[in-house]
């Protein structure tokens, strides 16, 4: 099964940053990160601007649209469409939020997975069904949430990490939403990253948290592939091309 590795630091890419891009890419630019619903099933001049970027730049996949701990069946339309838009734009990395955000239809909000084994034992059989369908290794994201499960036989890191042993996924690490979740559930971000799997970890967004990136890259080194979104310096360059 495939696995790819990013390294440097990339973009968040958005359709109106196809324009500027066009002109003057900025120079510490190594990769991008795609939304899928920015741009599955976009053709015409604008599907060509973008696989003008994806052929020179590697690329990743930032999904929330599986619904991992859902209680439905996953589409199987949604992952055909994902495995044609990856092949398309020679995607490397698939990165999928850890949540449920679908039941008979899209709920369109991510909610925490109850953090019980049971639970684990789903989502885990779940992800294989991913990688199965997608033909390479994912990984898995930490969210923003606005509530706390029902159901708890164990906190969200240490879910997480069972979540990762159990199915041989990587781990991707959002620390912005671990900053943002933090701050709204009253814990200690630096205490929650110590129960992480951070050996798993091959991928990392970042919003304004650098001393949390600090205690990341300190554990990870130059395996970590950073995607800076648009409050860094890196997108405000492209805007400015």
């Amino acid at each position: 099964m495939k696995h790819h590795i990013l390294h440097g630091a990339g973009l968040a890419l958005r359709p109106a940053l196809l324009a500027p891009l066009k002109k003057c890419a900025p120079d510490a630019l190594q990769f991008l990160e795609l939304t899928p619903p920015d741009w599955v099933g976009v053709g015409g001049r604008v599907g060509q601007d973008l696989q003008q970027l994806t052929q020179r730049y590697p690329s990743v996949c930032l999904s929330q649209s599986l619904s991992l701990g859902g209680p439905s069946a996953l589409d199987p339309d949604v992952l055909r469409d994902l495995r044609v838009f990856m092949a398309t734009h020679n995607v490397q990395v698939f990165s999928e939020a850890l949540a449920w955000s679908a039941d008979d239809a899209p709920l369109f909000i991510n909610l925490p997975i109850p953090s019980t084994q049971a639970a684990v034992a789903w989502t885990v059989a779940r992800i294989a069904q991913v990688q199965e369908a997608l033909g390479l290794r994912i990984g898995i994201r930490n969210v923003a949430h606005h509530m706390k499960p029902l159901q708890v036989e164990m906190n969200e890191a240490q879910f997480i990490s069972a979540v990762v042993r159990a199915s041989g996924c990587s781990l991707h690490l959002d620390l912005h939403a671990l900053a943002a979740n933090a701050l709204r559930f009253s814990f200690d971000a630096h205490a929650f990253l110590k129960e992480l799997p951070l050996a798993s970890v091959d991928y990392v967004r970042v919003g304004s948290e650098s001393p949390l990136l600090a205690d990341v890259l300190a554990h990870t080194h130059r395996r970590v592939a950073r995607c800076v979104d648009d409050v860094k310096q890196l997108d405000l360059e492209a805007v400015a091309c």
